[in-house]
């Protein structure tokens, strides 16, 4: 029977009993499954300490998996550690630490992901959406804004977890695990992959608690963690409890709550912060706070009976109070400025590397598929002000630097909006309709 039919079995098994604890899955990691899994690696990324490639690794694929299949059968098999880098954070100093596994790790991680999503995805709420199949950040964004214009929401208790990657207990993590799943071989490969440590410029560090940023199968773990901990908690027992209308939506450890109570929005936070601390987690309280938002706070202010609405932002786009053309109350999405300016200073870096590696016209269509990517993502309702305002600054960037190939002028201005005709870059529309009549 093949990969992709055995773990459609253990979805619907997993579907009809919620009871059932799956005992045989590491079986399912062999070489059919793995050698099925290698096609869906990304061949541009980076490889991890030992400098081996998706590439490089699949010269010689068949003997490869041969030899790892046989080390995880007489538990030979050890995860090496993630080769940590550091990112920047757009506008800060301060910087991500990002995990690179290598590629024969990835290539583990990738099937065990698979097994993971069969058997937890029956059970994850409605209100997640990070890193699920057939799920979305607009998918999350349409259902914030349907909760604001439909329901009665006065507040939104936007929270952000500290640290929360670096954070996550590998105890309480495998407890979670436990609950649906008996393997002692699968929860060793587990084990092994949170405790596989950090290679951070020559230093070894070992890894006690957290799952690295960038491996394969940290989004599920952290989708699994914070199911039990945060969105079983808040379904089963903080609403059941609340004097009036609230709901979540969750994107991984990026969530807000809406509600109609004030009492409530004051009462989440303090039993949140109760109900992480059990978890290892704590609540961020510089960057949590309560925010007058709504039909109500928004129709008071425009009659001179309070404060304007404040903003948030959420997923990339910084969420408004506003109203329709024909005045009445409208929930508005824009692009966040930080978002705004990290993608331009990303295009100006870019184009000032590859002005003089590629003819114009081979880099002109890498160019076309980046403006393609910045206005799908950001191409939704009420935003098309910003996405004009990117395409502005984009093309002046693109002009500079044409004619800094050489120090001899290439185009003017004029010659610039010819090619232009000639050669259209994307226009920004709106791809995704989130206005709710």
């Amino acid at each position: 029977m093949r990969t992709n039919s055995k773990l459609k079995l253990i979805a619907e098994k997993a579907r009809k009993d919620k009871g059932f604890k799956f005992s045989s899955l590491a079986h399912l990691i062999n070489e059919e499954s793995l050698s099925w899994c290698y096609g869906e690696l990304k061949t541009c990324k980076a490889p991890g300490i030992d400098g081996v490639g998706v590439l490089k690794y699949g010269e010689n694929l068949d003997e490869n998996l041969k030899d790892l299949v046989e080390r995880m059968k007489t538990k030979k098999y050890r995860p090496q550690p993630v080769k940590r880098v550091l990112i920047p954070k757009p506008g800060k100093k301060e910087k991500r630490g990002l995990g690179i596994p290598t590629a024969e790790d990835k290539l583990v991680q990738v099937m065990m992901k698979k097994i993971l999503e069969a058997i937890f995805e029956q059970d994850f709420v409605d209100f997640s959406y990070g890193f699920r199949p057939k799920r979305s950040c607009h998918q999350a964004v349409k259902r914030l804004n349907t909760i604001v214009m439909k329901t009665p929401v006065n507040l939104v208790v936007d929270v952000d977890i500290e640290k929360f990657f670096d954070n996550i207990s590998h105890y309480w993590l495998l407890r979670c695990l436990e609950e649906k799943i008996s393997d002692p071989n699968f929860l060793l490969l587990v084990r092994r992959f949170l405790k596989a440590g950090i290679w951070e410029d020559g230093i070894f560090s070992q890894s006690k608690v957290g799952t690295p940023q960038g491996g394969v199968i940290s989004p599920i773990l952290a989708n699994i963690y914070l199911h039990y901990v945060l969105d079983i908690w808040f379904e089963r027992k903080f609403k059941l409890k609340s004097r009036a209308r609230i709901e979540m939506i969750r994107y991984c450890d990026d969530f807000i709550v809406c509600c109609e109570s004030k009492k409530d929005a004051e009462d989440f936070i303090v039993e949140l912060e109760d109900r992480l601390a059990k978890f290892n987690l704590n609540v961020s309280k510089a960057k949590t706070s309560i925010v007058r938002f709504g039909r109500a706070p928004w129709s008071s202010h425009n009659k001179g009976n309070g404060d304007r609405p404040q903003t948030f932002n959420f997923l990339g786009f910084t969420h408004y109070c506003g109203k329709s053309k024909r005045g009445y109350f409208l929930m508005g999405h824009k692009t966040q400025k930080e978002k705004l300016r990290k993608g331009l200073i990303e295009l100006n870096t870019w184009l000032k590397k590859i002005r003089n590696s590629l003819l114009l016209k081979d880099w002109w269509k890498i160019l076309r598929a980046k403006l393609v990517g910045h206005y799908n993502y950001f191409g939704v309702s009420g935003n098309i002000k910003c996405l004009r305002q990117f395409e502005y600054e984009a093309n002046k960037l693109i002009y500079k630097w044409i004619n800094r190939r050489s120090q001899k002028r290439s185009m003017t201005w004029e010659t610039f909006s010819n090619y232009l005709d000639w050669n259209p870059l994307p226009q920004p529309r709106i791809h995704h309709d989130f206005y709710t009549r």
